[in-house]
């Protein structure tokens, strides 16, 4: 979601600074990266300091960060270093997030353009949550300074918080781990019982699994499985949190969820709001998932979805601990994704966070949590796993050639599509032999960096950062002109919502060519090239379905919805237009096949429930994958074909 600010932004200026902020030894010298090994001894030491076992820290840390340093910078919530230590109010900041968007977030031409008007809340008091990281300071008597900058100090920081809260709740500091629970559920700060459950069981799955990784500044941490460990979960019950609410939610019981309805109701002029009421799955499908950012925290975007005058989608994720809100039922149908079509079968997330700012991360727990929410919808709803069913709001196509330039960019390319979809049992990986004629875009997240500008200021290079995007070019050169999108009307440019010459993690393309290093692909109607070394390849070998155009045929259209045709259409509902988008696919060309659908349509432009309609005609399409948005062919117009 590409919008303006709803809340004050959070900061993410890195601080350079020293990885563990600790002074250069004798035995090296001071541009010497530090011992591979530093942080695994920082968690043990802290771990012997503050009596907590150090599996217990491992697996908190691993949730909140994967142990990850960033640099110092801050996480979407104000979260700082391996253990998420929060510092909400140094890290809230007065600069703006500028929206690369005017969609209508509808994107039905049977109704007037919905221009919703945001507001700019004034901050409250903070949570618990958002806080942490000064009462770390208060118990250990390191400064705020080096626990948000110095990793092993936050590691301290980290441990006495555990160990206060196991004191807090009568508990030994026992050094086994099955007797922390309680300890991990308060450490979520989460103030119901279902979130800190949630939480601790991510915590405890962690121990019993293990891990093994190199964080982002290359120390190898390991945490050794232990599958024998099964907490005392009654600990909770003296933990003092709220019941939870979950009353009313579609969410797989593995989550926190809680119900905070999007009001459907009538306010002047006949006008309404904010979605509409319908009858998923049984009036027509739930074809895709839509992942969006907020582009604001927590509870301004509760605030804004529960504005009858504004926009909804159907649930928010927190980052902090992964919990969940709802808002709309799966039967009915949000304005989410600015393409009236895509709205009508698809079911729309937003997770707390920002495009444009690299360095304010995702944590592992959002993203878990995520996950497991994606995969109960796809199963109840039968929806593939994979980038033509799990779509970014960035994938999400115009619906007519004059809404191309304002559709939203989010989440961007920052969101970790490679890790996302390990997490949904879906990992990326090769489907054919070498040579083959398609591919799936798969690049190393952490050592792919492309450079990108305008996350603060337009023009302006943005922090280098790992990215799931790859850069296309023109030619088999980084010198070569980027792609132009004909429908952008625009140079190309590495603006970080520029999506002209990117193609992103997961996504799947016929080859048109190789050329040593390079591969290209068929991209907007052209060849368009990128780096793929056999080394470290930024794709892998696919196999798939394609379409090219029918045999005597120059080139077919494109469009960005799937409508029936005229004919289709009953008395009492207006027939919509069947818009092509100033795209071709040109004879030769092959576009890799999402799924084929019948042309449809759903009438719903009244508050009167008794007068929605869908519509279903005889024609029918092809959902491909045309550039970095989805498109759809007309299955008359094209031949089918399987790649292997």
């Amino acid at each position: 979601m590409r919008r303006s600010p709803v809340v004050p932004a959070l900061a993410t200026a890195a601080l350079l600074l020293p990885l563990l902020g600790a002074a250069p030894s004798a035995s090296r010298s001071p541009d010497a990266p530090p011992a591979p090994d530093r942080l695994q001894r920082a968690f043990a030491d802290a771990a012997a300091e503050y009596q907590v076992p150090q599996s217990v820290l491992l697996g908190v840390s691993y949730l909140q960060s994967r142990w990850d340093a960033h640099g110092g910078a801050p996480s979407v919530t104000g979260g700082y270093g391996p253990l998420h230590l929060t510092d909400a109010r140094t890290a809230l900041a007065g600069a703006s997030h500028h929206g690369e968007g005017t969609e209508d977030p509808r994107g039905d031409d049977a109704r007037p353009p919905l221009r919703p008007r945001v507001t700019t809340p004034q901050p409250a008091g903070l949570p618990a949550r958002l806080t942490t990281l000064p009462r770390a300071a208060e118990l250990t008597g390191l400064s705020p300074e080096a626990l948000r900058t110095d990793p092993a100090a936050n590691v301290s920081g980290g441990a006495a918080l555990l160990a206060a809260a196991q004191r807090d709740l009568g508990e030994p500091l026992s050094a086994d781990p099955a007797d922390w629970y309680g300890a991990v559920a308060r450490f979520s700060g989460a103030e119901d019982s279902a979130t800190a459950a949630a939480y601790a069981d991510d915590v405890f799955e962690v121990i019993r699994a293990g891990e093994r990784r190199t964080t982002d500044a290359g120390q190898r941490v390991a945490l050794a499985a232990r599958p024998d460990v099964a907490p005392d979960v009654s600990q909770l019950d003296d933990a003092g949190l709220r019941a939870a609410r979950s009353a009313g939610t579609e969410c797989p019981r593995s989550v926190s969820c809680e119900w905070i309805p999007a009001p459907y109701e009538e306010f002047g002029d006949g006008d309404y709001g904010n979605h509409d009421l319908g009858n998923r799955p049984a009036s027509q499908r739930v074809r895709y998932i839509v992942v969006h950012d907020t582009e604001g925290a927590w509870n301004g975007v509760l605030d804004m979805v529960q504005d009858p005058t504004y926009v909804s989608w159907n649930y928010t994720l927190r980052s902090t601990d992964g919990h969940i809100a709802q808002h709309v039922k799966a039967k009915d149908v949000a304005w989410h994704a600015g393409n009236w079509y895509v709205n009508a079968k698809s079911i729309g997330l937003e997770h707390e966070g920002f495009l444009a700012e690299p360095d304010a991360w995702y944590t592992e727990a959002m993203y878990r949590s995520s996950a497991r929410l994606v995969k109960y919808l796809a199963r109840k709803y039968d929806i593939p796993l994979d980038r033509q069913h799990i779509l970014g709001h960035d994938n999400v196509p115009g619906t007519t050639t004059a809404t191309i330039p304002g559709m939203h960019t989010d989440p961007g390319p920052y969101w970790d599509w490679r890790h996302y979809f390990k997490l949904l049992g879906r990992p990326f990986g090769p489907t054919a032999g070498k040579g083959s004629g398609l591919v799936t875009i798969r690049p190393d997240y952490a050592a792919n960096r492309p450079e990108y500008t305008g996350c603060e200021r337009r023009g302006e290079p943005c922090a280098v950062h790992g990215s799931s995007a790859v850069r296309l070019y023109s030619d088999h050169d980084v010198n070569a002109p980027l792609i132009r999108d004909v429908g952008l009307g625009t140079t190309p440019t590495t603006g970080v919502n520029d999506l002209s010459s990117r193609v992103s993690t997961g996504q799947q393309y016929a080859v048109a060519d190789r050329w040593g290093d390079w591969t290209a692909i068929w991209y907007l109607g052209q060849k368009a090239w990128f780096r793929n070394p056999g080394k470290s390849p930024a794709a892998v070998p696919a196999s798939g379905r394609v379409i090219t155009p029918r045999k005597g045929l120059d080139s077919v259209p494109v469009y960005g919805r799937a409508y029936p045709e005229k004919a289709a259409y009953p008395a009492d509902v207006p027939a919509q237009a069947v818009s092509p988008l100033p795209y071709r696919v040109l004879a030769g060309q092959r576009y890799v096949v999402g799924e084929r659908v019948a042309g449809e349509y759903y009438y719903a432009v009244t508050f009167d429930e008794a007068s929605h309609r869908v519509v279903t005609g005889r024609d029918v399409y092809y959902q491909i994958q045309y550039g970095h948005r989805i498109g759809y062919v007309r299955a008359a117009d094209v031949t089918l074909s399987t790649v292997r």
